[in-house]
């Protein structure tokens, strides 16, 4: 089937609108990275505003970044990636539509709330109840899209790939509508129906599975369709891929109470969870190792393509994220790791490395495709994309490992006669060349971002104009 064709069968102008949104958020809440690391280094930064404070804007670059960048490229590559390999086109383009134009909505109501300080303060989670309502609506339409279209497949098989989008659009629902019940007292206030213990074990619950789920799950699935799309090979091992699914979504699950060592829950509750947490090194390293091995008998290829790089790099840093996290959950490790900067480098190892560069891959991958052009503008730009993106997460994460270590041995010296050894201000001040180089990472992959939209945008460009041409010569 010619691009022509395929763009006639399938609903690509909703994969092209989260397209063009995945590179937008991409950028807003990447600056806004940028922005709350340079506060740090230098504090007059946040301008003596209370909504440009580090503690409001930090909440709102999480959820512009997970639910902003990382959300519209799930819908976008779920999306393409469900039609194609159910070689059906969407279940109802009306209902498509209301996903794209629902989610940004939901997005908008981030950007404007949380600044002003209106906010849950549960993590990844603070949209208000209002807002969450709304978002549970989207979400619901987003599953019904999908399912709907699993069961109208030509294929009889389902794609091992959309076994993962599936398990991320249904555990999503969960967590995020059992999170957030609470009880309303205005549009923007409410109150959770838990409380102490209980709402901490239930907000961590849903903030891993977050991690586990919206930022694992669901670029699996992408992993599982674009890394054999690009090498041009199978998956190394379908069996393996579902060994995979079902253990990963069986285990992750249970991982949240790692974040609450040495906290008011109970004892047992953590070890589970840090029992569990060891255990999910296994399927996580099983479906780290079946896309490396995909690219088996086809490594020369790394040398010429930068989307490839992209697509093989994210699964090096998910490997290492998830060899990280779980040796992180060990109490032990914890007690040093735990409220340290060592925690930022770990969460953006996996947000950088894993997440950006998976997506990056497929949208390198999907936008010619969706576009109607053969390849994108410049091969060359996407090549300095790739090492500008590496170098600014190897700066982001080094420099966090070193911070948090340092604050970890300092917080917790003691001199001789039991008082501590140093005061939380010279911490603060041996994280500050740290601070520095965390923020010179930031840059150079928010630069990257920029030259991503760049291409993108001269890419679309070229294909409007080819169409424009198309039409006129019809007529």
């Amino acid at each position: 089937m010619s691009t022509h064709q395929q763009a006639q069968a399938y609903n690509y102008k909703v994969v092209r609108q989260f397209v063009v949104m995945t590179v937008v958020w991409g950028i807003v809440g990447m600056a806004m990275g940028v922005w709350i690391a340079s506060q740090l280094v230098w504090p007059e930064l946040n301008l003596d505003l209370p909504w440009t404070s580090f503690g409001r804007l930090r909440p709102l670059h999480t959820s512009l970044v997970i639910f902003g960048f990382a959300g519209s490229a799930q819908f976008a590559a779920s999306y393409y990636a469900v039609q194609r390999t159910c070689q059906v086109r969407l279940f109802s383009d009306k209902l498509a539509a209301f996903t794209f134009w629902g989610w940004q909505a939901t997005i908008v109501i981030m950007l404007i709330s949380l600044p002003l300080g209106l906010t849950t303060t549960k993590e990844y989670a603070e949209i208000e109840f209002t807002g969450a309502v709304w978002m549970a609506i989207v979400w619901v339409a987003y599953g019904i899209v999908f399912f709907a279209t699993l069961m109208r497949r030509k294929a009889k098989h389902i794609y091992v790939g959309n076994w993962f989008f599936g398990a991320f659009i249904v555990v999503i629902a969960m967590l995020h509508v059992v999170n957030h019940l609470s009880i309303p007292v205005s549009w923007f206030k409410s109150y959770p129906v838990y409380s102490g213990a209980t709402d901490a074990m239930v907000q961590w619950w849903y903030g891993h599975n977050a991690v586990g789920f919206f930022l694992t799950t669901g670029f699996l699935g992408m992993m599982y369709y674009f890394v054999p799309k690009q090498v041009g090979r199978p998956v190394y091992s379908y069996r393996l891929s579902i060994v995979h699914f079902w253990a990963l979504i069986t285990l992750y699950i249970w991982a949240g109470p790692h974040h609450l060592h040495y906290t008011a829950l109970p004892d047992w509750a953590q070890s589970l969870g840090m029992a569990m947490s060891l255990i999910l090194l296994a399927p996580s390293w099983g479906g780290m190792i079946n896309g490396m091995m995909t690219l088996s008998g086809a490594w020369h290829k790394l040398r010429s393509d930068p989307i490839l790089r992209f697509l093989v790099l994210s699964l090096a840093f998910y490997g290492m994220s998830t060899f990280e996290g779980p040796m992180m959950a060990i109490k032990t490790v914890n007690a040093l790791s735990h409220y340290t900067d060592w925690t930022i480098g770990h969460v953006h190892a996996g947000a950088l490395g894993w997440v950006a560069m998976i997506t990056f891959g497929s949208l390198y991958h999907m936008i010619p495709k969706v576009f109607g052009r053969e390849q994108m503008h410049s091969i060359g730009m996407i090549n300095a994309h790739f090492w500008l993106a590496t170098i600014g997460t190897v700066l982001y994460i080094a420099s966090m490992w070193v911070n948090g270590i340092a604050q970890g041995l300092m917080w917790r010296a003691t001199n001789d006669d039991g008082t501590l050894t140093y005061a939380f201000v010279e911490a603060l001040v041996a994280s500050h060349p740290g601070f520095i180089v965390r923020f010179v990472g930031g840059v150079c992959f928010l630069s990257g971002m920029l030259l991503m939209a760049y291409n993108t945008w001269r890419t679309v460009r070229v294909a409007d104009e080819k169409l424009a041409l198309n039409n006129a010569s019809l007529a």
